[in-house]
C-alpha cells in the first residue's frame, strides 16, 4: 500500500509540475508512514510540507492541490488534509479485505521482496574454538540466524559463514597439552573450559612446556602433519560442542557453514603482497600498515590498519580482508553482513575501507557491520556467574528449560511428562531468544529470567500462548487454517484494526532484512497478538450472527494464526499447538 500511495503522489506531482504549480527538476523522496491514530487514516505523507517552499504556497494549499491532482484508486476510500499539511489516506475496507483473502490463499502469505533476489553472506556466531560457547556468543548467533531466515523467506540466496577462531598462538598451548596427555585428552576435552585452564596452568608453570607450545605454533603454521592431525582432532571435538549449542538453540547452522580463520591462512601473504603492489602499505616500527586519513587518533594523526606485525605475524584485519575477497570473488555476494559486537565497529569500518581501496570487493557489493550491544546481568554489567566466571551457553539453556518446566507444570499438572518437556523446551529456549531479539540489537539489555518467562507483556510465552489460542479455535472445529470458506469482510473496528496490521507483514519483513533488526518483527507480532485478542473478545466467531460473518472471522483468525506462526518461526522460535 505504501508503494501504491507513493506512486499516486508521484503522478500528482508530475501533473502539478506540468501545470506549472511546481518548478521543474524536483525529485523529492516521498515518505509514506503508518498512522498511529486510525482516526487520522491508515497512512500519512508530509510531501506538501516538504515542497511548500519551492512551490511558494502554504503547505495546506499545496496539499489541496495534490489531493485534486491524485488519480482515483479503488484501494483508497478518501484523502484528507490534517494539521499543518499532512495528507491522510484512508484505505478502502473492501480492497483491504480482498488483499487479506489473497494473503490467506498464498503459501507465502503474500510476502515478496522489493527488487531482485540477492546473494547474501551472513557472518554469524564465530566463537573461538579454544573454549566452550558462552553467553557472549548468544547475540551474534540468534540475531544473525533470525535475519538470515527472513532474507531466505523473502527469496534471497543466503550463505551462512561461521568464521570461527581456529588459528593462532593459543593453539600451540592446547596442542602441547594434547601431545603430553594423549590418553587423557579424549575424556578431558569433554570439558573444554577445564582443558583450556589445565593447558594454561601448564604453560604458566613450566618453561619447558611453554617452549614446546611455541615450537608447535611454528610447526602448525608450517603444516607439520602430526600438528595438523592434533589440531584437526581438537577442532572436531570443539566444533561438536558448538553444534550441540546450535541444535539446542534451534539455529540453522551446520558444520558445512564453518569457514574459520584457518581457511584463509594460505592467502594472508597474498593479501599483504597485493596491498603493497597497489602502494597502499607503509612500514611503521617494522609493521606493515594501511593508513586511512579519514580515521584519526586523539592527536589528529591517521589511524593504521595493521596487516602484518613486525615479527611477520598476521592479525584479525588480515584474515578479515582475505575473507572479504573470498566472499566477493568466490561466493559472488551482493551483500555481506557481519553480526559482530558493536565494540568492533571501528575495526570493520576501517577494514571495509581498505577492502574497497584495494579492489578486494566488487563495485556494488555492500559490506555491513550489524553490531550489537552486550547482554548484562541485573547489576548492568556483562553477564557473569556468581563467582565472576563466564556463563556457559549450555548451562544457561539448561536453567531456562528447568524454570520453564516448573512454570508449565504448575499451570498444567495433568499433562504427560513428554509433553511437559516439549513445552518446557519451546518456552524456555524461546524465552531466552525472544528476550534478546525483542531488543534493538545495538542496545545493551539486562538478562532477567522472571521477566522473560512472564505470560504478560512482549515475551515469548505471551506470543506462544497467543498462537495456541488461534490453534485451539480451529482444533475445536476440527479444521486446519487452510480449511476456511467464504471471504473476508471488514466491518467492526476490531476487524479493521487487525486486518490493517496483518496486511503489513511483508513490509515489516523487508525492514528487518534491510536493517538487520529482528526487534521490528517482535514488536509487530506483539501488536498482532494484542489486536487478535481484542478481535476475539469483541467479534464472536462460533456464535456469529450468520454464516457469512462466521466464515469471514474464521478467515481473519486463520490469517492471524498463520502470520503469528510464520513470524515466530522466522525468529527461530518453536511454536506449540497447545501449552
Amino acid at each position: 500500500m505504501k508503494d501504491s500511495i507513493r506512486h499516486l503522489i508521484q503522478q500528482a506531482l508530475t501533473r502539478l509540475t506540468a501545470d506549472g504549480v511546481l518548478p521543474e527538476g524536483l525529485s523529492p523522496a516521498i515518505q509514506v508512514e503508518n498512522t498511529k491514530d486510525k482516526s487520522h487514516g491508515d497512512f500519512a505523507s508530509n510531501i506538501a510540507m516538504m515542497l511548500a517552499k519551492p512551490a511558494a504556497l502554504k503547505p495546506r494549499d499545496l496539499a489541496q492541490k495534490l489531493i485534486d491532482a491524485l488519480p482515483a484508486d479503488a484501494q483508497i476510500a478518501k484523502v484528507e488534509i490534517a494539521g499543518p499539511g499532512f495528507l491522510n489516506f484512508y484505505q478502502n475496507s473492501q480492497a483491504l479485505a480482498e488483499r487479506l483473502d489473497a494473503q490467506l490463499a498464498d503459501t507465502h502469505l503474500g510476502v515478496r521482496k522489493n527488487g531482485p533476489a540477492e546473494r547474501v553472506v551472513v557472518d554469524l556466531s564465530s566463537p573461538n574454538l579454544a573454549k566452550e560457547m558462552h553467553v557472549g556468543h548468544l547475540r551474534s548467533t540468534i540475531i544473525g540466524d533470525a535475519v538470515a531466515r527472513v532474507l531466505e523467506f523473502l527469496g534471497d540466496e543466503v550463505i551462512r559463514q561461521n568464521h570461527v577462531g581456529d588459528w593462532g598462538t593459543q593453539f600451540g598451548m592446547l596442542l602441547a597439552f594434547m601431545e603430553e596427555n594423549p590418553a587423557a585428552a579424549e575424556s578431558e576435552l569433554a570439558d573444554l573450559e577445564g582443558f583450556y585452564r589445565a593447558a594454561k596452568k601448564r604453560f604458566d608453570e613450566s618453561a619447558e612446556f611453554a617452549e614446546r607450545a611455541r615450537a608447535l605454533v611454528v610447526q602448525l603454521q608450517a603444516g607439520e602433519p602430526e600438528c595438523m592431525r592434533l589440531w584437526q582432532r581438537f577442532n572436531a571435538i570443539s566444533l561438536s560442542h558448538c553444534q550441540k549449542a546450535y541444535d539446542r538453540l534451534g539455529v540453522k547452522l551446520t558444520p558445512a557453514d564453518v569457514k574459520g580463520e584457518s581457511a584463509y591462512n594460505d592467502d594472508l601473504a597474498n593479501v599483504v603482497a597485493d596491498l603493497r603492489s597497489q602502494g597502499l602499505l607503509s612500514e611503521d616500527n617494522g609493521a606493515q600498515c594501511v593508513f586511512l586519513d579519514d580515521y584519526q587518533n586523539a592527536e589528529g594523526k591517521p589511524l593504521p590498519v595493521i596487516v602484518q606485525k613486525a615479527g611477520g605475524g598476521y592479525l584479525y584485519s588480515t584474515t578479515d580482508l582475505a575473507a572479504m575477497r573470498y566472499r566477493s570473488r568466490v561466493l559472488k555476494a551482493d551483500r555481506s553482513l557481519y553480526f559482530v559486537d558493536q565494540r568492533q565497529a571501528l575495526h570493520f569500518q576501517m577494514a571495509f575501507e581498505v577492502a574497497r581501496r584495494a579492489g578486494f570487493v566488487h563495485d556494488g557489493m555492500r559490506l555491513e557491520h550489524m553490531g550489537f550491544g552486550t547482554m548484562n546481568g541485573a547489576d548492568g554489567r556483562p553477564f557473569k556467574t556468581r563467582d565472576g566466571g563466564t556463563v556457559k551457553l549450555i548451562d544457561l539453556l539448561d536453567e531456562a528449560e528447568a524454570r520453564a518446566y516448573d512454570l508449565v507444570k504448575a499451570k498444567n499438572a495433568e499433562l504427560g511428562e513428554d509433553e511437559l518437556r516439549q513445552i518446557a523446551r519451546a518456552v524456555g529456549i524461546g524465552a531466552v531468544k525472544y528476550a534478546d531479539l525483542s531488543k534493538h540489537r545495538t542496545s545493551d539489555y539486562s538478562f532477567n529470567f522472571e521477566l522473560m518467562l512472564s505470560f504478560e507483556g512482549n515475551t515469548a510465552p505471551y506470543l506462544l500462548y497467543a498462537y495456541t489460542r488461534v490453534a485451539s479455535l480451529f482444533r475445536k472445529l476440527g479444521r486446519s487454517f487452510e480449511q476456511v470458506e467464504g471471504r473476508i469482510e471488514l466491518h467492526a473496528p476490531q476487524e479493521l484494526e487487525l486486518g490493517g496490521k496483518l496486511a503489513q507483514f511483508g513490509e515489516v519483513l523487508v525492514s528487518v532484512a534491510e536493517k538487520g533488526t529482528p526487534h521490528l518483527l517482535c514488536a509487530y507480532l506483539y501488536d498482532v497478538a494484542g489486536l487478535f485478542s481484542s478481535f476475539y473478545e469483541n467479534c464472536p466467531i462460533l456464535s456469529a450472527d450468520d454464516q457469512a460473518t462466521q466464515h469471514s472471522r474464521l478467515r481473519l483468525a486463520a490469517l492471524a494464526g498463520r502470520t503469528l506462526k510464520q513470524g515466530l518461526q522466522l525468529l527461530g522460535l518453536e511454536t506449540l499447538e497447545r501449552m
